[in-house]
């Protein structure tokens, strides 16, 4: 005759055993925050400022580090050809293209009562006098195009909601590159050249050789287009927090000093004056910036005081 004997549940050393209400009580369906709430991370609109955080995800590209390259590639290609059909439309109009930009010099050698005009010295040096004014002017003409060509590479990292800045983006990137290049062309290059031709006096007679004026004229046209881009510098430093209108108000002693060693490399000649012509301009363009930066933080200060 055999005997079955019931092995009663074990429970670990010093608990008590829980009833079944209790059991009932602590299953996890039934666990809720206080105030009824859902736990952290658990609610769809987590992770934003303003309740998407969802969306702005979705908004989100991610990429490996190979499609990364591969989209740089494609953008730089892109913009390449975008600067080879500006070149092209710009070096069939290299002759008008070249009485318009030879005019600085022109004006300037009129007021000094000098010989109107230049020369070369190279049989070559006309054609690539005139491929030298196709890739810089075709540079301006795509320059709209190369900088959509930027914020196209960079927006796949950016939240949906801050997408839509893409037009603003490129139009004031453009108006600032443009701006330099005016600037220079109406402003830094007659003051410079009148300055510079007028050194010599009654007995030092100038002979101006194109390459070397179209050389200079690069330089500063060019220098003084990405220089006018600070604004938009400061305004990126700003939105990724790495500096504050406080910050840069604090260092601008410092600030002054470094624009002041750029206007000293850029600017063609030694004399503080023509030095000043570049510096002002680069002085105002930093304050324009904090200007940028300030708006940056207040926007970020309305949408924490909303979320709270």
């Amino acid at each position: 005759m055999s005997e079955t004997t019931g092995t009663p549940p074990t429970t670990p050393a010093g608990s008590v055993p829980r009833s079944s209400a209790e059991e009932q009580a602590l299953k996890p369906t039934d666990i809720t925050l206080a105030g009824g709430g859902t736990p952290p991370g658990g609610g769809h609109n987590s992770g934003g400022d303003d309740g998407g955080g969802d969306d702005d995800e979705e908004g989100m590209v991610k990429m490996s580090f190979l499609e990364h390259l591969e989209e740089l590639r494609s953008r730089i290609m892109r913009a390449i050809i975008a600067v080879v059909v500006g070149f092209g439309a710009c070096f069939w109009f290299a002759k008008p293209v070249y009485d318009l930009l030879v005019r600085p010099i022109e004006e300037a050698q009129r007021k000094l009562h000098q010989p109107v005009g230049m020369f070369y010295n190279h049989p070559t040096d006309a054609f690539n006098i005139y491929l030298q004014i196709g890739l810089v002017c075709g540079l301006f003409l795509a320059s709209p195009y190369v900088l959509a060509q930027v914020w196209g590479f960079i927006s796949p990292g950016l939240y949906k909601r801050e997408k839509k800045y893409a037009v603003p983006f490129v139009v004031l990137c453009t108006a600032l590159f443009l701006g330099g290049g005016a600037f220079g062309y109406f402003v830094a290059i007659p003051y410079a050249l009148e300055f510079l031709l007028g050194l010599g006096g009654a007995n030092l007679k100038p002979i101006i050789f194109a390459k070397e004026y179209f050389d200079l004229f690069t330089v500063i046209i060019l220098g003084l287009g990405i220089i006018f881009e600070m604004p938009i510098l400061i305004l990126i430093l700003s939105v990724l927090r790495i500096v504050s209108p406080r910050f840069l108000l604090k260092n601008f002693r410092y600030a002054v000093l470094v624009i002041t060693i750029i206007a000293a490399i850029v600017t063609p000649t030694t004399d503080v004056m023509n030095m000043m012509v570049f510096e002002i301009p680069m002085l105002a363009l930093y304050l324009l910036g904090v200007l940028f930066a300030w708006l940056v933080v207040r926007h970020r200060d309305k949408k924490k005081a909303a979320s709270a």
